[in-house]
C-alpha cells in the first residue's frame, strides 16, 4: 500500500464536501485505493484544512479522517503532503494557490481559478516555473451523457455539425417562503457572485472539448430576481446576474447558443440539455442520456397551424446505449490526477485550461456591457 497525501481546502462548502470529500477521496479510500500497475494501491491522505473548527472536526468524524487543520501554512510546509486542492471561494483561491505552488506542492482546484484573467494566466507561469504538476475540475465531461455525446462524435455519426443549442438551469427559491438550494454569495457580485462567472468556465470546456475552440462571444446577461432572502433570514439586493443569454461562435463555423439561468422552471429531461444537429444527424444530450435521430429516420414536418400536431416527434429519437459503467465524474476526474501525478500519464486539463474558463467569462461580460460581439483569442501554452 502507498499513502499520498492531500491538502484539501474549502470542502466544508456542499459541494466540496459532497463530489470531491465524499463521493471522489473518501470513496477511493472505501475501495481500498487507486489500483496502479502491478497491482500496488495509492491511498489518498487527506487532511482538512478550513478557517471552522468545529465544521472541520465534523467532517473528520463523520467521513473517518484523522487530520485536520486551521493553519494552511503549516500544512503546505509539510513535506508528506505533495498534493494541494482548493474548492473555496473564488476571492481566496488564487492568493492560497500560489503559497502551494511556492511550497512545492501539486495543484488540483476548482474554477474559477482566479478572479481576473491576468491572475490566472499568472499561475500557470508559476506552476511552470515551480515544476509543479497542476489541474483544474472539469467535471462535465464526465457526465454519461456528455460521454456517451462524445462517442457519437466521434463516430463520425453527424457528418458536419452545424450548431449546439444548450439549455441549463432551474428555480432557485428566492429564500423567503423556501429556503434557496444555492448559497446567497452566488448572488452578490462583490464576493465573486453570478452565472456568467460561475457557467461560462464550464462552457467554455465543454464546447470546446466536444466540438471546438470558442472563437467569438455575444452575451446579454440580466438580473430576474433583484432581492433574495439570505441563510441568516435577511433580505438582500442581488447585485450579480442570475441568468445569462449567450452565443458563441466555435471553429469550423458551428454555432452554439447556450442559455444559463436560475430563474427558470425545468420542462426538459434535465437539468441540461444539448441539442447537436448536423447534416447527417443530430443528438440531445444531458447529464445522463443521450438520444440520436439519423438523417434517415427523420420525420418531414409540416407547417400547418390550423390543425393539431398528430405526429409524436420524441419517438423518433433512439437512446444511445451505456455500454459500460460510468463512475462517478467528480472521482473520475481525481483518479486521473492522482494517476498523473504519480505516474506521470497525461492529464490536459492544467491551469491553462482554467485561465481559457477565465477569459470567456471575463469577454462574456465585456459584451454584455458593450453590448457586441467579442472575439476570443488564443490562449497557447507557448508564450501565455
Amino acid at each position: 500500500m502507498r499513502t499520498i497525501g492531500i491538502i484539501m481546502n474549502g470542502v466544508t462548502g456542499r459541494m466540496g464536501e459532497n463530489q470531491h470529500l465524499a463521493r471522489s477521496i473518501v470513496a477511493i479510500r472505501q475501495q481500498g485505493g487507486l489500483l496502479l500497475p502491478g497491482g500496488e494501491a495509492l491511498m489518498p491522505d487527506p487532511i482538512l484544512v478550513g478557517r471552522n473548527e468545529q465544521k472541520l472536526q465534523r467532517l473528520a468524524k463523520k467521513y473517518d479522517i484523522e487530520r485536520w487543520s486551521t493553519d494552511l501554512s503549516a500544512c503546505l510546509a509539510n513535506p508528506n503532503d505533495q498534493i494541494y486542492f482548493d474548492a473555496q471561494v473564488t476571492s481566496l483561491r488564487s492568493q492560497s494557490l500560489r503559497a502551494a505552488i511556492q511550497a512545492g506542492k501539486h495543484i488540483y482546484c476548482e474554477k474559477p481559478t482566479a478572479s481576473t484573467l491576468a491572475e490566472a494566466l499568472e499561475l500557470v507561469h508559476l506552476a511552470q516555473q515551480a515544476g509543479v504538476k497542476h489541474g483544474v475540475v472539469q467535471d462535465k465531461l464526465f457526465l454519461p451523457g456528455l460521454l456517451k455525446l462524445k462517442r457519437v462524435i466521434d463516430s463520425g455519426f453527424f457528418g458536419k455539425i452545424l450548431s449546439v443549442r444548450g439549455e441549463f438551469g432551474y428555480w432557485v427559491f428566492e429564500g423567503d417562503w423556501q429556503s434557496a438550494q444555492r448559497p446567497s454569495w452566488n448572488y452578490v457580485k462583490e464576493q465573486e457572485g453570478g452565472i456568467i462567472v460561475d457557467m461560462f468556465c464550464h462552457w467554455r470546456y465543454v464546447l470546446g472539448h466536444l466540438f471546438g475552440d470558442v472563437r467569438a462571444v455575444s452575451c446579454l446577461g440580466t438580473t430576474h430576481i433583484p432581492e433574495r432572502v439570505d441563510e441568516q433570514g435577511k433580505r438582500y439586493a442581488v447585485t450579480a446576474d442570475d441568468a445569462a443569454y449567450a452565443t458563441f461562435e466555435l471553429e469550423g463555423g458551428i454555432i452554439a447558443q447556450m442559455n444559463s439561468s436560475w430563474a427558470v422552471r425545468v420542462y426538459r429531461d434535465e437539468l441540461l440539455n444539448l441539442q447537436v444537429d448536423g447534416t447527417e444527424g443530430s443528438a440531445i444530450a444531458g447529464l445522463h442520456h443521450c438520444k440520436v435521430q439519423s438523417r434517415v429516420h427523420t420525420p418531414r414536418a409540416v407547417w400547418n397551424p390550423d390543425q393539431p400536431l398528430a405526429h409524436n416527434f420524441y419517438s423518433d429519437w433512439v437512446d444511445v446505449p451505456a455500454n459500460e459503467t460510468f463512475d462517478n465524474g467528480f472521482k473520475m476526474q481525481w483518479e486521473r490526477f492522482l494517476r498523473h501525478v504519480v505516474l506521470d500519464e497525461p492529464f490536459p486539463w492544467g491551469l491553462l485550461e482554467g485561465a481559457k474558463g477565465v477569459q470567456l467569462a471575463t469577454l462574456g461580460l465585456q459584451s454584455w456591457q458593450e453590448r457586441r460581439w467579442i472575439d476570443v483569442p488564443a490562449l497557447e501554452q507557448e508564450g501565455v
